[in-house]
């Protein structure tokens, strides 16, 4: 009945869908979560649109567990997570989870639905890491292999921005205008160059001008809130979109893949579902895509273990869940004495890539980038301003939220996270789902060349913020002392050699030879800093067209 079955409806999901589709492909979309409906789920006219961020529904949630994380050291006390008004962030002596510590969505659209929407092309250096550089590993294909799905996702998105990026090709892109500098970016901009540093427009999945029947951004601030409007790329109104109006995509929400069953001998022979009542399903196809992302895709691996592959499906290489890789990020806040108004604007809409190639940041291998982050540390609204920013209490305490609301400027960094053996994915010995699977329990571990790259981000968002008229760092917090981690990576990592990898360049799994993968999973490193849905969006769609002609 059908010729795929994708599991999981974030970036790879839905552009493999999108590309598969298109072929004339019959697709059946397995996703764990909800649908989300932009016009009603994301009440950001609501007066209380500020108490909370992405909007949860029912399933939209995995859950997972932490091994015991790092102690702290009384050497690394300047990376403390700390706030003027309430001292340290992290209470104890080890390292802990921030909030939900990995954030995610499940739903169709995946965590597209409340990402910031930033679109970049990871540098070329990044992919040669461990030829060039003799660390994590090498990508088993070359930028320009994926340069024309690049191109596609990018037209299909409708992305806004600038092509002259240091260690990128743009040749054959056709992009939408890059969006105007918000107060905060100007600020930034102005503190940067006074350091000889280069800001420029961010790339980003937000329309700057209507296109493909979505209207163009209204400024309104709050991407990683929902877009009610549609102007923001998210996969649901982009792929999965378009998808469905080929009339080729069935899509069954809140089913739980239990497990991916074999024949014993080269191929998935079927796909095990429940539903929340515990009804269970099960679903063959010629093809079997994962898409569930670098913890989900591991687990539904390891919990498929049977007489076939008794350390897990397609862990023949020991690989699976190995080489986690997590967001390594710190984020500065100052308030300026200009007029401004920083509540609104496009967020992330500078950036700074000069940092950014594996060898430019000194004596450390593996890059950084730095973006205007006001949005991203929730920063829009007043409720913050009074829990996090404003002293002082009645009468004097109105007066200087009057003074200094919408003057917050923040500045953010995110670093190359290198594998070591001591940050995998591994299945929790006793927590489990509400089907009796184990979930997945994250061993996380900065090493010393991690925290090193994190001190040369912080002290340089300092030195930003000081350069752009700003006496006092009022807030900054980052990865040492909390796991906060929007992006996660590396845990079936692609490549030519079957005894050190799980997949190869076209995600499709050494034995299995109907199984592929398409997520952030198979990335054997994960840049200086790029935002990766782009990267998963180009994979998948090479994919795709790599079965074009497959599929029986």
């Amino acid at each position: 009945m059908y010729d795929v079955i994708i599991v999981g409806s974030g970036a790879g999901g839905s552009a493999a869908a999108y590309g598969l589709t298109q072929a004339g492909h019959k697709v059946l979309l397995l996703e764990a979560g909800p649908r989300f409906n932009p016009a009603t789920d994301y009440p950001l006219t609501n007066s209380d649109w500020e108490l909370s961020l992405f909007p949860e529904k029912k399933g939209s949630q995995g859950k997972y567990t932490f091994a015991p994380m790092q102690k702290l050291e009384a050497r690394w006390q300047h990376l403390r997570s700390k706030n003027s008004l309430n001292g340290y962030l992290s209470p104890g002596d080890s390292r802990i989870p921030s909030g939900i510590g990995y954030h995610h969505v499940r739903g169709i659209g995946g965590s597209t639905l409340h990402f910031t929407g930033e679109s970049h092309r990871l540098h070329q250096q990044s992919m040669k890491m461990h030829s060039l550089f003799g660390v994590a590993a090498d990508w088993p294909l070359t930028y320009h292999n994926l340069m024309p799905y690049y191109n596609q996702a990018e037209k299909l998105i409708g992305v806004a921005g600038i092509t002259n990026i240091s260690g990128r090709d743009y040749n054959g892109s056709s992009l939408l205008p890059p969006h105007p500098f918000s107060d905060t970016s100007r600020i930034l901009q102005r503190g940067a160059e006074k350091l000889g540093m280069h800001w420029q427009a961010n790339n980003r999945a937000a329309l700057s001008q209507a296109y493909d029947g979505r209207p163009a951004c209204n400024y309104c601030h709050n991407c990683n809130r929902g877009c009610p409007r549609g102007d923001k790329g998210s996969a649901d109104v982009t792929f999965i979109r378009q998808a469905e109006l080929t009339g080729k995509l069935q899509i069954k929400t809140r089913l739980s893949v239990l497990k991916l069953e074999n024949d014993g001998n080269s191929k998935i022979s079927g796909v095990l579902c429940a539903d929340s009542s515990g009804q269970r399903f099960s679903f063959s196809a010629p093809i079997v895509i994962l898409a569930c992302g670098a913890l989900e895709t591991p687990r539904l691996l390891l919990n498929s273990a049977d007489a076939n592959s008794l350390e897990g499906l397609a862990n023949e290489s020991g690989q699976v869940g190995k080489n986690f890789m997590e967001t390594l990020s710190w984020t500065s806040t100052g308030l300026s004495n200009d007029s401004v108004q920083t509540f609104k604007g496009l967020p992330a809409d500078g950036i700074c890539w000069d940092f950014n190639a594996p060898d430019s940041v000194p004596h450390i291998i593996g890059g950084c980038r730095f973006s205007s982050t006001t949005a991203e540390a929730d920063l829009s609204g007043p409720v913050n301003y009074a829990r996090r920013l404003v002293k002082g209490w009645g009468a004097e305490f109105k007066d200087t939220m009057r003074q200094q609301f919408g003057h917050a400027i923040t500045v953010g960094a995110i670093g190359e996270s290198l594998p070591n053996d001591r940050s995998f994915i591994a299945l929790d010995a006793t927590a489990k789902d509400e089907h009796g699977l184990p979930l997945a329990r994250i061993n996380s571990y900065l090493p010393e060349t991690e925290l090193r790259r994190l001190e040369f981000m912080a002290k340089r968002c300092n030195s930003i913020l000081h350069a752009a008229g700003m006496t006092e760092v009022i807030e900054s917090y980052g990865s040492y002392d909390f796991f906060s981690s929007t992006h996660v990576f590396g845990t079936c990592r692609m490549g030519n050699d079957s005894n050190t990898s799980v997949t190869n360049s076209y995600g499709q799994s050494h034995r299995w030879n109907n199984l592929y993968i398409c997520d952030a999973s198979i990335f054997p490193s994960s840049g200086g800093g790029e935002s990766p849905s782009l990267t998963i969006e180009a994979l998948a769609l090479r994919m795709a067209n790599s079965l074009k002609h497959l599929v029986e």
